[in-house]
């Protein structure tokens, strides 16, 4: 005799196990993308700046050995968000011609290598700020509703997944690295605070523009980055501590905006996808995930090559990406990009599955 109580116990598992393994996920339609060179797919590309990368070797193990303007030898992290919500196996670029509104329907990144939360961080190499980001997704929602209508659009921007990854060019590209500048302004916790404080007020525009789920990503250990360890002489290049420990209070705050936001604005679904964790637990093990480097990267001589000093004509760059964690000294490899997304589909974004 069939035990209802074992259906009540299974059912919700089965279920789960569905949503996760049936490859259409209709409650995520599309995935929009905001931020710097973690998840630009090529905005840059089309804006006159040296924060490129859709040159080889960058690309070369993309579906059909394309350089895109990725900042790594395949894929990024939103493309491998994008395919986990049964959605198109990667996210294109809203500057790239070679797409247009069809496309952009179910997946679309406005992001833009060298850009960060701060103004200041996106004029040192000119490229697009935060705040025009926000404005081409303006005209994204004005064409999304010129193609699918009214209904259709509101349902795709309500439903969809905002994910923003940014905040690494503010400290090293912008704080430490411009003299006279921020620093001059800011104690670096002062600076983490206005940092935030940009972060809440874009979530929150977002939140006024119709977004309610939202991912407001964390900084990695920037301080393991192979351009960091290589200037490291003091400490025998060895991570350094000291933006480790930023990155890691900076994260903290950003965990607790996420906290009051989703307090202070009703349906809002905001979560704090940190990838310092995960990153930092294959950096300090790498043979458990099948990497042999981790102090430098692929390509190049990978002390401190990227963008353009990470080319096809250097004979240094490594033949075998998987074996490495970093791609350029700036940037991980599509294989680090997986792990760290599989890893935050099963914590911070289950929940939207």
């Amino acid at each position: 005799m069939y035990d209802y109580r074992v259906w009540l116990f299974t059912a919700p598992l089965l279920f789960l196990l569905v949503q996760l393994f049936s490859g259409v996920q209709a409650k995520v339609p599309a995935i929009i993308v905001f931020g710097d060179s973690s998840v630009d797919a090529g905005n840059n590309n089309q804006i006159p700046t040296v924060a490129r990368s859709n040159f080889g070797p960058y690309g070369r193990d993309f579906e059909g050995g394309r350089a895109t303007g990725r900042f790594s030898n395949g894929r990024i992290p939103t493309d491998f968000i994008s395919e986990s919500f049964g959605l198109r196996p990667t996210v294109p670029a809203y500057l790239d011609p070679s797409y247009n509104i069809s496309d952009f329907a179910v997946g679309v990144s406005f992001a833009s290598a060298g850009s960060g939360y701060d103004n200041a961080t996106s004029d040192v190499l000119r490229v697009i700020p935060l705040w025009k980001e926000l404005e081409y997704y303006k005209q994204y929602q004005k064409k999304l509703r010129e193609y699918l209508g009214d209904e259709k659009a509101e349902e795709i921007i309500e439903e969809a997944l905002y994910v923003t990854s940014m905040g690494t060019n503010d400290f090293l590209e912008n704080y430490y690295a411009i003299p006279g500048g921020r620093q001059s302004q800011f104690t670096i916790d002062e600076y983490q605070d206005f940092l935030a404080g940009i972060a809440r007020k874009f979530v929150t525009d977002l939140y006024g523009l119709g977004a309610r789920k939202i991912s407001l990503g964390g900084v990695p250990p920037m301080g393991c980055m192979p351009l960091e360890r290589t200037t490291n002489f003091a400490d025998g290049q060895r991570c350094i501590k000291s933006y480790n420990d930023i990155a890691f209070s900076f994260n903290g705050k950003l965990k607790s905006l996420t906290v009051e936001l989703n307090n202070q604005l009703p349906g809002l679904q905001l979560v704090n996808s940190n990838p310092y964790g995960i990153l930092m637990q294959i950096i300090r093990k790498p043979s458990l995930y099948g990497f042999e480097a981790v102090g430098v990267a692929c390509c190049a001589t990978g002390m401190f090559e990227m963008g353009y000093g990470c080319d096809q004509y250097n004979p240094l760059t490594c033949k075998d990406a998987k074996k490495y964690v970093f791609w350029d000294a700036f940037h991980p490899t599509e294989k680090t990009n997986q792990i760290i997304v599989d890893h935050l589909m099963k914590t911070t974004l289950l929940k939207f599955l």
